[in-house]
């Protein structure tokens, strides 16, 4: 199909694009376009105007920032993937970034434009979550951090108010005694995750003390599996505590599966990520 008509405009920086979300109304920020354009093409989408800020390279970086690394949200998905100081620090978000579409998609798309997306089926959001990492918003008053718990809101909706963008996104560096997985399940390797799980676990004498568990598709937002972190504090095993990874979510059904095949694979990706984890 063919998009709705809209005005089109350039951003020269982050803060002329935030000018332009502020003077027009309905706009919506263009970046990578894998998740806006498709929409448009089929209506479910129709902003009046796009604000296209592909162009501003000076959000594109991975830094060291003391304990956390520093993600410029126009960071393309493929050197998210390839950049070393993820790969040695925080290697579960280099790794699903790797995950994510096909490679057209990795090289075009971009962590901001996922993230922002507020797709709760989108890899890296589960991924940021489980981290407990945080997000930078920057708008017309100046810039404020959101907690990943905190950002997103509903389907395909987040914290982000209208006249603001995300310019940066913040994630831990994990330490020697922390492992970490991400197990995906899709009907084809482009495909948005059927469910995915992001764990992330301090190991303790062979085990697990201690796990966040961030879970793709199983509701309107991603979610963190608190019943399987609280029975991992507890000592409980890894098979027992994945048996209650389904806890508290609402899954979709649809064409990919019926919400009750995702809340078994919810159950049985948890057990085998938090396995990996912890054989590291």
């Amino acid at each position: 199909m063919i998009p709705a008509p809209f005005d089109y405009e350039v951003a020269e920086s982050p803060e002329h694009a935030v000018g332009l979300l502020r003077e027009r109304e309905d706009a919506k920020l263009l970046a990578g376009g894998h998740s806006l354009l498709p929409a448009m093409r089929l209506r479910l989408a129709r902003p009046a105007c796009l604000i296209d800020i592909g162009r501003l390279s000076d959000l594109s970086y991975v830094r060291d920032v003391g304990d956390e690394i520093a993600i410029g949200a126009l960071t393309r998905h493929k050197d998210v993937a390839g950049a070393p100081l993820l790969q040695e620090h925080c290697g579960i978000v280099a790794y699903a970034a790797g995950q994510v579409g096909d490679p057209q998609v990795r090289h075009r798309g971009t962590i901001g434009g996922s993230l922002s997306h507020g797709d709760p089926a989108s890899d890296l959001p589960a991924v940021v979550l489980a981290l407990g990492g945080t997000l930078v918003a920057r708008g017309p008053s100046g810039e404020r951090s959101i907690a990943a718990s905190d950002f997103f809101t509903g389907v395909f909706e987040t914290a982000l108010a209208p006249d603001e963008m995300l310019v940066e996104v913040r994630v831990p560096k994990l330490g020697p005694a922390s492992g970490w997985a991400y197990e995906k399940l899709s009907r084809r390797a482009q495909d948005w995750a059927t469910v995915a799980v992001a764990a992330v676990v301090e190991r303790s004498n062979g085990g697990a003390s201690k796990a966040a568990v961030g879970l793709t598709n199983m509701g309107g937002t991603p979610l963190r599996a608190t019943a399987v972190e609280e029975a991992i504090a507890g000592g409980a095993p890894i098979a027992e505590a994945a048996a209650h990874a389904a806890e508290g979510t609402d899954p979709p059904s649809d064409l990919a599966a019926s919400a009750d095949f995702r809340r078994h694979l919810a159950r049985v990706l948890t057990r085998r990520a938090l396995e990996r984890a912890v054989a590291g």
